[in-house]
């Protein structure tokens, strides 16, 4: 029965799956995230950390990099920095093969750092660049949220890290460095990814609506800035978002306050007003953490009458 299917496959012809084309015969692009669409493809690309990019360009000119420690807010540029050095060091031959990219929060136990680290980094690496460019003898591990990783995994990892380091170099990537064991933020070069400067963000999200042909108002780029707090990755889904949902229409500034789920300025400061102006303890209204709420996934609008709840009482027990 087998050598019957495999002599019917072998004969048979199989559809062949036509892709979708355009009017003048061209193939469609099939849709990317602008996350993923306006990622820096080189190093000279990444915006506003001068600091990591000098650093990593002289170690591109001599094909050598150190073990690599990045931390800092999300949507600041940690995880596109190392992949747009991997792919200037590797090129786009050699790039699946030399660097193992692993997300730290789904597989943070030490059997990952035993069986898929340990194996990747013990591969020997050899051959050339078909550019001809000098090809660095190591390959690139990367750890995407690496502070979300046991401590038995960490100790490990570190082992790793020492017995390799011929073959292999080591970038972890983390939101807080604190969660970092010693033994391993000695053997890294730390780099701080601070929170993109409202001018930068700006100017990114004006070339990504240059491109994208989207229409806009300077109020709603300015909202966009404001919301996102130095994330430029939020403030880019942000805005594919509105531009999605308003279609040709101009973005506006409303638009980007309803699409991120802010509470309006406007009522923010009314209820700022009627703090200060009542006799009642401010104290007990702060100690409300609605955005630590927020953050975890609750109902805007439920934190929002829980705080006037809260300031409702307050004011009834002072009067």
């Amino acid at each position: 029965m087998q050598a019957f299917l495999k002599g019917s496959s072998s004969q048979s012809t199989k559809p062949q799956k036509i892709k979708a084309a355009g009017p003048s015969g061209e193939k469609k692009q099939r849709p990317i995230p602008w996350v993923e669409k306006y990622r820096p493809k080189c190093v000279d690309e990444v915006a506003f950390q001068e600091e990591v990019v000098a650093v990593l360009k002289k170690s591109l000119e001599g094909a050598d990099l150190p073990n690599l420690l990045f931390y800092g807010p999300p949507g600041t540029g940690k995880t596109s920095t190392i992949l747009a050095a991997a792919r200037e060091l590797y090129g786009p031959e050699l790039f699946r093969q030399r660097v193992l990219e692993l997300n730290a929060s789904d597989e943070r136990g030490i059997q990952v750092v035993r069986e898929k680290v340990k194996n990747f980094a013990q591969l020997t690496v050899a051959g050339s660049r078909a550019d001809g460019k000098p090809c660095p003898p190591f390959k690139i591990i990367i750890l995407d949220e690496a502070d979300s990783m046991t401590n038995a995994a960490q100790a490990a990892l570190r082992r790793t890290m020492e017995k390799e380091s011929r073959t292999t170099r080591f970038c972890l990537i983390c939101n807080y460095v604190s969660r970092i064991i010693e033994p391993l933020t000695s053997r890294c070069s730390k780099f701080r990814f601070r929170p993109l400067a409202n001018d930068v963000q700006e100017e990114r999200l004006l070339n990504i609506c240059e491109k994208e042909n989207i229409k806009y108002t300077k109020e709603a780029i300015q909202a966009l800035v404001k919301v996102s707090d130095g994330d430029l990755r939020k403030a880019i889904t942000f805005l594919q978002s509105v531009a999605r949902l308003n279609g040709e229409k101009e973005i506006t500034e409303s638009a980007v306050i309803e699409i991120a789920g802010v509470v309006p300025s406007k009522l923010v400061d009314g209820l700022l007003q009627i703090c200060y102006k009542g006799t009642f303890d401010k104290m007990e209204i702060a100690v409300k953490e609605v955005d630590k709420c927020l953050a975890d996934g609750a109902d805007e609008y439920l934190q929002l009458m829980s705080l006037c709840a809260v300031i409702m009482q307050q004011a009834s027990q002072s009067s």
